[in-house]
């Protein structure tokens, strides 16, 4: 655990819904959550003036090929989209 999760106050969902206002107040005034579900840790409630964490970079990205290199392959027996639909409607009349 970081520094900032031992500060940080418990909060569960019920308590969230039902105790809004003074969750609202207390960010305001500068206090962070831990919001959990059933026990189990799912976010945070932090002011909006909080420093954000910092991600640390495991290992660089890597462009290796890419979208344009990719092409679409017509099948041989492909036909034009309007051919299909003309021929679906000439089965309704």
């Amino acid at each position: 655990m970081t520094a900032s999760e031992l500060q940080d106050e418990s909060l569960s969902q019920r308590e969230l819904r039902n105790e809004s206002g003074r969750v609202l107040r207390a960010v305001g005034e500068g206090r962070s959550f831990v919001l959990t579900n059933r026990g189990i840790p799912v976010g945070r409630i932090v002011p909006l003036d909080a420093p954000r964490p910092s991600l640390p970079i495991v290992r660089p990205a890597k462009r290796v090929g890419g979208w344009a290199a990719l092409k679409p392959e017509r099948a041989e027996n492909d036909r034009p989209m309007a051919q299909i639909l003309d021929e679906l409607r000439e089965d309704r009349a």
